[in-house]
């Protein structure tokens, strides 16, 4: 478990840096706290501590108490949406571009004078759900990054 404090994860050493930030002794921090001074020196040495424990350094320090692996799984759900987000946005680009052909399509068939505009139209659409795809996927993100690190500097 961890302490949030500011939306960022404090370890449960570092409560050892919260208190001395605030020029606490370890007695001090136990009488706010409800805690032994011995409960404090163990979870000061990194130690294991109790959820109700934690609830009480939590409030001295006016913090929150957060599980990481709740955090973690808050985070995952998110990327997770929002790639679902962004997939739903390309097919209904796509529909809109096919939507958008079907008129020139027509036209360019019952006149061929008319092919080259719809094959511009056609160009058109294929270049905007290509940047649109390039945009939104990050094809050239972290991995395709850690990949051309390692062929060119072979990490």
């Amino acid at each position: 478990m961890y302490i949030t404090m500011n939306q960022t994860p404090i370890t449960l050493r570092d409560i050892k840096k919260l208190r001395l930030e605030r020029h606490w002794s370890q007695e001090q921090l136990a009488e706010m706290s409800g805690l032994s001074i011995r409960t404090i020196q163990r979870i000061e040495k990194g130690e294991n501590a109790g959820l109700e424990s934690l609830k009480s350094l939590a409030a001295v320090f006016e913090t929150i108490i957060a599980d990481p692996d709740t955090q973690e799984k808050i985070a995952q759900i998110r990327k997770e949406e929002a790639y679902i987000q962004n997939l739903k946005g390309l097919y209904k680009l796509v529909a809109i571009a096919v939507f958008s052909l079907v008129a020139p399509l027509i036209i360019a068939i019952n006149d061929a004078s008319y092919w080259f505009i719809f094959l511009w139209f056609v160009f058109s659409w294929v270049l905007i759900l290509s940047i649109y795809s390039l945009n939104v996927f990050d094809f050239f993100g972290e991995v395709w990054k850690q990949k051309m690190i390692a062929k060119r500097f072979g990490k």
